[in-house]
């Protein structure tokens, strides 16, 4: 049976794994850039739409395959053994069902996106869904017990493997095929790591009793997911379904460069944050106080990147990846803005999650969902790319941030306190913005003005970074094991 951590423990071992998952997202994001430029440069524009139809698709299976019962593991107060073969059950159950539906309904599905042509692709990556099905629970105790050495292996090995088995069947001519059966056989390989890893022996098995508790908190985190799922990703369902696989490539090459920030700085804190913030529980000042105090550290870093992304969008598409992707950079200016606003988004979510109240994540994405569907279907057509990314920058704005502060401030997080944090970091992103545009509208070498937004941003994050010093230094004691964060 686990025990409870002491903030001490709970502080080293949660400042290891946000390390380990640190650098582990660095490398990768790093190694994916380098790899998607290559990629998108031999494949071009046509090839990458048909497989972004297949990536979309996955993506939307993959948000609501096991019910959002893994998650459960990270709650559970007692040994997740007792519960892991009755999850082990309901997922592969569940993603069992789902491959099936994907795999037979294929045709329907790349028709409906843009590009018949898709439904092989979408066909051979639909396996995937079962491979997420089938890891999804020693996934989560790995992230419960904050293995993420252990986790880090695997992601690398599945990074590189499906990279570098993807640009050799691309040189074979296999087009957007090479990369769904990249993808595969690396989730493979990662799949097993991933059981080998784990502290909890695989096995399946049934509990009426906990099936019940498990779907009645799963349930809703499905349908929460779901509509994460679809506010998230229904611009790029409508721009598949309206404008073509073609436009599709654009605007998925441009969502993928507006997420690398995102990736860099939110996800290996995700990889962490919610069993941290579960086991601060019982201490719901503290938990609010560290809430803000890594609200206020991301914001240093990412925003600034974020927004000077955005206002050089033109210069970093031409000279990433190349002049033929240059209608990418119209839904880019957008994106990257909202980038910083998902990062924002993220940690709330984890923190709404982890407080119980995953049930006013449900409301908050399914009221922005259905304010932005009927706007980006409006100007999808007169406005493009760019209107549709620009609704859902419009609507995250208006509508979801303003909506998270009130939820936050439900639970003991004090409004006042989110908006210190994230106030000056918006400052500066807002002058960088602006610098980093000037930049992108006077300089005429793409290098150039890529490079000089990169610096302004670097030099901004610097600034506040320094600004934030006892709090990193904090940060810093709790990662040698010297305090507590």
């Amino acid at each position: 049976m686990t025990t409870e951590p002491t903030g001490a423990s709970l502080a080293l071992r949660a400042s290891r794994a946000f390390g380990w998952s640190f650098g582990n997202t660095l490398v990768l994001r790093f190694g994916t850039l380098a790899i998607g430029i290559a990629l998108a440069r031999m494949l071009g524009p046509e090839e990458f739409g048909i497989f972004a139809i297949a990536t979309v698709t996955l993506m939307a299976v993959l948000s609501f395959n096991e019910l959002g019962v893994s998650l459960a593991v990270i709650r559970w107060r007692d040994d997740p053994a007792t519960i892991a073969p009755t999850i082990n059950t309901v997922a592969v159950a569940s993603s069992a069902l789902l491959t099936a539906v994907v795999f037979f309904g294929a045709p329907w599905i790349a028709a409906a996106l843009g590009d018949v042509r898709a439904t092989a692709v979408v066909q051979v990556i639909s396996v995937s869904i079962l491979l997420n099905g089938l890891v999804a629970t020693p996934a989560a105790v790995m992230q419960r017990e904050f293995l993420q050495k252990q986790r880090t292996l695997a992601d690398q090995v599945n990074t590189w493997l499906g990279a570098g088995l993807s640009l050799l069947l691309v040189l074979l001519g296999w087009g957007a095929m090479s990369l769904a059966v990249g993808r595969l056989v690396a989730s493979i390989v990662f799949g097993i790591m991933i059981i080998r890893s784990s502290p909890v022996r695989y096995r399946f098995g049934w509990d009426t009793a906990i099936a019940r508790r498990l779907l009645r908190f799963g349930l809703p985190l499905a349908a929460a997911s779901m509509i994460v799922f679809a506010s998230g990703y229904a611009d790029q369902l409508v721009v598949g379904s309206l404008l073509g696989a073609q436009a599709l490539g654009f605007y998925v090459l441009a969502f993928n460069l507006a997420t690398w920030p995102v990736s860099i700085f939110s996800l290996p804190l995700r990889a962490v944050a919610p069993a941290a913030f579960s086991a601060m529980k019982r201490e719901p000042e503290r938990m609010s106080k560290n809430f803000t105090r890594v609200l206020a550290l991301l914001s240093c870093l990412a925003i600034p990147v974020c927004l000077a992304l955005s206002g050089a969008a033109g210069p970093v598409v031409a000279f990433v990846y190349g002049p033929a992707w240059l209608p990418a950079a119209e839904p880019l200016l957008w994106l990257a803005a909202l980038g910083a606003l998902k990062i924002w988004f993220e940690l709330s979510y984890d923190y709404l999650v982890v407080a119980g109240r995953s049930s006013t994540v449900l409301i908050i994405q399914g009221v922005s969902f259905a304010a932005a569907l009927p706007l980006m279907l409006l100007v999808a057509g007169p406005y493009g790319l760019g209107g549709v990314a620009a609704v859902q920058l419009g609507i995250a704005l208006v509508l979801a941030a303003p909506m998270y502060l009130v939820s936050l401030g439900r639970i003991a997080v004090r409004v006042r306190g989110v908006l210190a944090a994230i106030a000056m970091p918006l400052a500066a992103g807002v002058l960088t913005w602006a610098g980093s545009w000037m930049l992108s509208t006077s300089t005429a070498l793409p290098l150039v003005a890529a490079a000089g937004a990169g610096t302004l941003a670097l030099l901004a994050a610097a600034a506040l970074a320094f600004r934030l010093r006892g709090d990193l230094r904090v940060l810093r004691a709790a990662v040698r094991g010297r305090g507590t964060a």
